[in-house]
């Protein structure tokens, strides 16, 4: 054991002194004069410690050097705690607290602010985007995982960040993964579709983490939308995680709207949860002042009532055209051959979107604040009238009510000198029927 930390120490110092004499040389170098333009980014020399060495004993810090000066890549914005700057393109863990990163030309120096831990497996993760000082693109990361004692693990888990509510993959989110029962936890960055992966972990359950890190300080805060798991690396494991903002207050009506005289439209102050739909028992509509109850026929989501109403109008369209007496000469065929080289396109046969992420959202009814209510007799314009709404949840199962009045607007008159004879009236839109039930997933 102590010949391999000895064999351990000596590699990470000829490693240091390997990277010391390579920077040097490469930071004289300059391209010639009437050279062309240098457009290859930046690239990775070496890293101390290199990946899979074991120094007991590590002082300082972590290198990455690279074969050119990189660019400094200030600012950054973000909250209190912010990871700012060069330290925006590394990410060091398990660490409990900051990391301190600092550019050095043609290095990027890296060490937590807690100190080095004795007995633990550290992952150093360089991101891609580090940019030369022509503002070229590193487009491949790198990382390099050592140890201070602790042996390496071999397990992998991978998996995908979703934006629930707003139907499309979490780019750049973070993901923690604590090893149960520990504190701290690994980190990464997932990438532009929301997929990420950690590899070389140790056996055993995790709380895996995703956030929409909204101040870019790595950590979960308050009012950020997340989603979290337990899994079991056993030894590898893939998840998936939905995140949403978990609001503990539940959903209460912000506005009621009339749509038509049978229709109101409701919206929440959160989306609500998608597999406890709202029905008919759960909604009163009253007429003011006395509280005279409306018959409540149907609660739709807005889309389903949206649909509906299409179709409706769609059949209206068919009858009455299927009434129409006036005799209307058939369509001729085009009969004209396509160019050749240029066929006409099959558009009868639509394939389906087969995206990862796509097909990973059609699994979950899509979360929404809109609903709209449909009563059994019409509102009178100029009425005023009152929606309740009880044992309304949230997507975290927080439980709201609320309560929100509305007036009907009155029609606008006439105009003086029109025929008002000739003015047709407008009829409410049909009901419609009430869908056959289907039992939405969890």
């Amino acid at each position: 054991m102590a010949r391999a930390a000895r064999r351990a120490r000596w590699q990470a110092e000829v490693a240091g002194l390997l990277l010391s004499a390579s920077l040097g040389a490469c930071a004289s170098m300059a391209p010639p004069p009437g050279a062309p333009p240098d457009s290859t980014p930046p690239r990775v020399l070496l890293v101390s410690p290199e990946s899979g060495a074991v120094v007991p004993d590590l002082k300082g810090d972590a290198v990455i050097g690279f074969d050119e000066v990189i660019d400094e890549m200030p600012g950054g914005g973000g909250g209190l705690g912010a990871v700012t700057g060069i330290g925006r393109q590394v990410v060091l863990s398990p660490v409990n607290g900051p990391v301190e990163a600092s550019w050095h030309r043609t290095t990027i120096h890296v060490k937590p602010a807690e100190g080095w831990k004795p007995n633990r497996v550290y992952r150093l993760q360089l991101l891609p985007g580090v940019l030369d000082l022509r503002h070229n693109i590193m487009k491949q990361g790198r990382t390099v995982i050592f140890s201070t004692g602790a042996p390496f693990g071999h397990s992998t888990l991978s998996g995908i960040a979703l934006q629930w509510v707003e139907q499309h993959a979490l780019t750049r989110a973070v993901i923690r993964a604590q090893p149960l029962p520990d504190t701290v936890a690994y980190v990464t960055i997932a990438d532009s579709s929301g997929a990420f992966t950690l590899k070389d972990l140790p056996l055993g359950p995790y709380r895996v983490f995703a956030i929409q890190d909204g101040n870019a300080n790595r950590r979960l805060d308050p009012h950020e939308a997340f989603d979290t798991a337990t899994v079991t690396l056993a030894p590898d494991a893939n998840v998936v995680l939905w995140t949403f903002v978990h609001d503990t207050a539940g959903p209460h009506l912000r506005s009621v709207d009339p749509v038509d005289s049978l229709s109101v439209r409701l919206q929440f102050s959160q989306p609500v949860d998608p597999n406890e739909k709202l029905g008919p028992d759960d909604v009163d509509v009253l007429a003011l002042p006395d509280s005279t109850p409306l018959p409540v026929k149907n609660v739709w989501t807005a889309a389903e009532f949206d649909s509906v109403q299409t179709r409706a109008r769609a059949v209206a369209d068919s009858i009455r055209h299927a009434n129409d007496t006036t005799t209307h000469a058939p369509a001729r065929r085009d009969t004209t051959p396509a160019p050749a080289g240029n066929p006409k396109r099959d558009t009868t046969h639509v394939k389906p979107d087969t995206s990862k992420v796509r097909a990973l959202l059609r699994e979950r009814p899509v979360p929404t604040d809109r609903y709209v209510v449909t009563v059994g007799r019409a509102l009178i314009p100029g009425s005023r009238y009152a929606v309740r709404v009880r044992d309304v949840k949230n997507l975290n199962d927080a439980i709201g009510h609320g309560q929100s009045a509305f007036t009907v607007p009155v029609p606008k008159p006439t105009p003086a000198g029109k025929d008002s004879a000739r003015v047709r009236a407008p009829s409410p839109a049909p009901a419609p029927a009430a869908p056959t039930p289907t039992p939405a997933p969890r």
